[in-house]
C-alpha cells in the first residue's frame, strides 16, 4: 500500500505543497534522479519540482499503473505540462523505482523517461534537428 499512498502524493502536489508536506513523503536524505538532476536530501528535492512549478505551466502526474513489492514500487505515470506562454498540453510517459525505508518513507527515486522524444522535439529549433539525426540514422 506504500505506492497507493505515494502515487496518491505525486497526483496531487502542486506548487503550493510544502517542504513539510514532502517530509511526510520523503526521508530527510531521500536520493533522487531523473535524466537532469542527481541529487540527495529533502530540500533539494524540494527545490527542483518547486523550479518546475516555475518553469511549466499546469505541470501535474497521473499515475497509470503502481507495482509493490516488499520495500520498492514502481509506478508508470503520464507527465501534462504546457510550456510557458503556451495553450497546447504536452504530456509524456514515464516509470518511477521508489524504495521505502522502514516507517514508509521514500529513501530513493529515480526516474525513466526519454528526454529526446518526450522533452527536446517538442522544442521547436530542437525538433528540427532531432528529426534530421533520426532520419540520418535511420538510412
Amino acid at each position: 500500500m506504500k505506492s497507493l499512498t505515494y502515487a496518491k502524493f505525486f497526483e496531487s502536489m502542486s506548487k503550493n505543497t510544502s517542504q513539510l508536506e514532502y517530509s511526510q513523503i520523503f526521508s530527510h536524505n531521500v536520493k533522487f534522479k531523473d535524466p537532469f538532476h542527481d541529487i540527495e536530501g529533502i530540500s533539494n528535492l524540494f527545490n527542483i519540482f518547486q523550479d518546475m512549478y516555475s518553469k511549466l505551466d499546469n505541470p501535474r502526474f497521473v499515475v497509470n499503473e503502481t507495482i509493490e513489492k516488499d520495500n520498492i514500487s514502481y509506478l508508470k505515470w503520464t507527465f501534462l505540462f504546457s510550456f510557458k506562454n503556451s495553450s497546447t498540453v504536452n504530456s509524456f510517459e514515464g516509470v518511477s523505482r521508489v524504495e521505502f525505508n522502514e516507517e514508509n518513507k521514500a529513501i530513493s527515486h529515480t526516474d525513466y523517461w526519454d528526454t529526446s522524444e518526450n522533452l527536446y522535439e517538442k522544442v521547436p529549433i530542437l525538433a528540427s534537428i532531432f528529426k534530421l539525426i533520426k532520419r540520418i540514422i535511420k538510412s
